[in-house]
């Protein structure tokens, strides 16, 4: 679904969240393979019983993705992603685990130099189906301003 959101049109504190997706073994064998990422952690089901959690976890940046992924619901032709800061994993996720992702307006400000587009950061927070807090970051969007005269359209130095 195509929607037209400018930076004007981005209220802080508004909060949207996604439906849940359960994170499965085929997600963990099928991200490792992808990210060269073998460790015992993932893979490894006798060794993880020897841990503090007993059981096999997925990978930080699977939980990120997928949770990342659950946001991506409308293209926005005035807006793309610049980037995460403030990536930190809070709790580890099971396989089983259905996690969905709540997006808070954190913070809006102008691009330093260009006049014609500004910075919505969104503060990301996913949850666990026992509503336990599991991930957070922050993601900076880099929007159009409305009646804004772009010659350098897509271009995002800061």
């Amino acid at each position: 679904m195509e929607q037209v959101i400018y930076y004007e049109d981005y209220e802080v504190g508004a909060v949207r969240e996604t439906t849940g997706r359960t994170i499965t073994e085929t997600d963990i064998v099928l991200h490792a393979g992808q990210t060269g990422d073998f460790f015992p952690h993932h893979m490894d089901a006798e060794w993880c019983r020897t841990t503090e959690f007993g059981q096999r976890i997925a990978h930080g940046t699977l939980t990120f993705s997928v949770a990342v992924g659950l946001t991506a619901n409308v293209i926005n032709p005035v807006a793309f992603s610049y980037g995460y800061d403030h990536l930190r994993f809070i709790a580890p996720v099971f396989i089983g685990d259905t996690i969905h992702t709540k997006v808070i307006i954190k913070e809006k400000k102008d691009h330093k130099r260009k006049k014609d587009m500004g910075i919505v950061t969104e503060a990301v927070e996913v949850y666990n189906q026992r509503d336990e807090l599991v991930l957070v970051a922050e993601h900076l969007l880099l929007c159009e301003k409305k009646n804004a005269d772009r010659k350098d359209k897509g271009k995002a130095d800061d």
